[in-house]
């Protein structure tokens, strides 16, 4: 049986990300800071903490596949407080830092796979989003530098790129843009918000074998928004 850690796997797009493994037969570990009802195996950590997760990865023989779903988000203007900033950073781009550092010696030669939750915000940018645009496109630049560096491994390293998707994050976004999620999907050339699903159903397809030669890529989910002028 394949094995996956997916991180941030209690909710929104890492929880649909766990489901749709263990539908496909996988034995799902799921990483998070605080656990749920989640029916997977759980493990509490803070991947910003580096320490908590070599202490994850320390207990683990092989792992075919990481998905990095943990984050956090937040508006912030350089005029507030830097904890938000730190926060976002640390969670975004240095836990998926840490956890790939943690698993390239558990992963097979071949068919190991990592693929690594970012944003469309990791392709472009939002005025208040500073920390979270930063994050983002660290972690697509991150996930380009890896790929090649595990490239003679046979171990391939996507991101995928989700523009609106019907989660909390998202809800609290609505909240402090004033708008509703109608007015959302509405700015969405497809018209219709992304559901989890559809995140968790790319990312099987990056895992499969018939993705064995798709590596270094930051793929779009987002109805056509980066089409737009």
């Amino acid at each position: 049986m394949r094995f996956a850690v997916v991180t941030g796997g209690t909710r929104g797009i890492g929880r649909a990300v766990a489901d749709r493994l263990a539908d496909e037969g996988w034995d799902v570990l799921v990483v998070a800071r605080h656990a749920t009802d989640t029916l997977h195996r759980f493990v509490a950590c803070d991947v910003a903490d580096a320490d908590s997760v070599r202490g994850v990865f320390a207990g683990l023989e092989r792992v075919d596949a990481l998905v990095n779903c943990a984050g956090i988000a937040g508006a912030n203007r350089l005029d507030g407080d830097d904890a938000l900033w730190h926060a976002i950073i640390g969670s975004n781009l240095h836990g998926t830092y840490h956890c790939c550092k943690a698993v390239l010696p558990l992963l097979p030669d071949g068919t190991g796979r990592i693929v690594n939750i970012a944003s469309v915000l990791g392709l472009r940018g939002v005025p208040d989003q500073t920390a979270y645009c930063a994050a983002k496109h660290g972690v697509v630049g991150f996930t380009r530098a890896l790929a090649l560096a595990v490239a003679p491994r046979g171990i391939t390293v996507n991101a995928l790129c989700p523009g609106w998707v019907d989660t909390e994050m998202a809800a609290e976004r609505y909240a402090e843009l004033g708008i509703t999620a109608e007015q959302a999907a509405a700015g969405v050339p497809t018209g219709r918000i992304a559901s989890p699903q559809e995140v968790a159903d790319a990312t099987i397809w990056l895992l499969r074998p018939e993705a064995r030669s798709i590596t270094g890529h930051a793929l779009p989910i987002d109805g056509g928004g980066l089409a737009l002028p």
